[in-house]
């Protein structure tokens, strides 16, 4: 079997699954394929990002996903990025090309295949995105490449909410886009078809939920883009309220297929993939497909 070594960087991620997803899709294209977890947080490892993007050029690895908290900081360490990445402003896959580090983003396809299968009729009048982070910038051009009328984005950050905002009116119509502090997700919700959770609150290692319960009111869908835990505790009180609500592991599957090809050179079985996540998650009593 042909050898292919690449891996992903981030924060918390020991319980990731993409190793087994890459390597399992890999054997069937006949590749000797090895996916390495490069967890920061873990004892010995090095935090400093340079760092770790010149072990792994040095070490013949094909590239590396990346993931929070590098999705922004990873860009001004590469040659070039992708049109979609420059627009979006995060990278979540780099490929090490003829001497060159190559910046992808292959979140925003994977938000927006995992909408499309998870709630098809859904309303997108007007939605609101918690999170302005790597992942949150994807999720954002997405919606709003995909129709989204209006988007307001909320983040405790001002800085980092005022960048993206300003991103996404050198791209979108202006109208279409709004900021806000967390003190204003009252109003902004109040109205709001959607609910977008594009920040790490929920995750394993940010255990909790992003906003008051009493603020998701009837009729409002939920999208939570975490995978780690399947369900995390504000799906759970979104489905408690009736309210059609989906997590974040098939996004992690359609994103993982593009960074697969763009990696290996090969094109992955999306439905293949799909089936090995739901089998995996199946003790959870938990499925990606809706």
């Amino acid at each position: 079997m042909q050898p292919c070594r690449y891996g992903l960087i981030g924060a918390g991620i020991g319980a990731s699954l993409s190793p087994v997803l890459h390597e399992t899709e890999g054997r069937h294209h006949g590749l000797d394929l090895s996916y390495r977890l490069i967890d920061v947080d873990e004892p010995g490892t090095p935090s400093d990002l340079g760092r770790l993007l010149d072990d792994a050029e040095a070490d013949r690895l094909a590239g590396l996903n990346i993931t929070h908290p590098f999705k922004q900081q990873v860009i001004d360490l590469l040659d070039d990025l992708s049109p979609q990445a420059r627009d979006i402003g995060a990278v979540n896959t780099v490929v090490f090309r003829d001497g060159r580090r190559l910046g992808f983003n292959t979140d925003a396809y994977g938000f927006a295949e995992s909408f499309r299968r998870g709630l098809p009729d859904a309303p997108v009048d007007r939605v609101v995105q918690l999170g302005a982070g790597g992942a949150g910038a994807a999720c954002a051009y997405a919606q709003l490449s995909a129709g989204v009328g209006h988007l307001t984005v909320v983040d405790p950050d001002t800085e980092r909410r005022g960048a993206l905002g300003e991103a996404l009116e050198g791209r979108f119509d202006i109208h279409r886009i709004a900021v806000a502090a967390p003190d204003e997700l009252p109003a902004a919700l109040e109205h709001a078809d959607g609910l977008v959770n594009t920040s790490p609150v929920g995750m394993r290692t940010h255990p909790g939920i992003p906003l008051p319960v009493g603020l998701l009111h009837p009729g409002l869908w939920v999208v939570d883009v975490i995978y780690m835990p399947v369900e995390t505790q504000l799906l759970r009180s979104a489905r408690a309220n009736g309210l059609r609500a989906i997590g974040g592991a098939a996004m992690c599957v359609f994103q993982a297929a593009a960074a697969f090809e763009l990696l290996t050179g090969r094109t992955p079985d999306t439905e293949r993939m799909l089936g090995h996540l739901d089998r995996l998650l199946n003790g959870s009593g938990h499925h990606v497909r809706a």
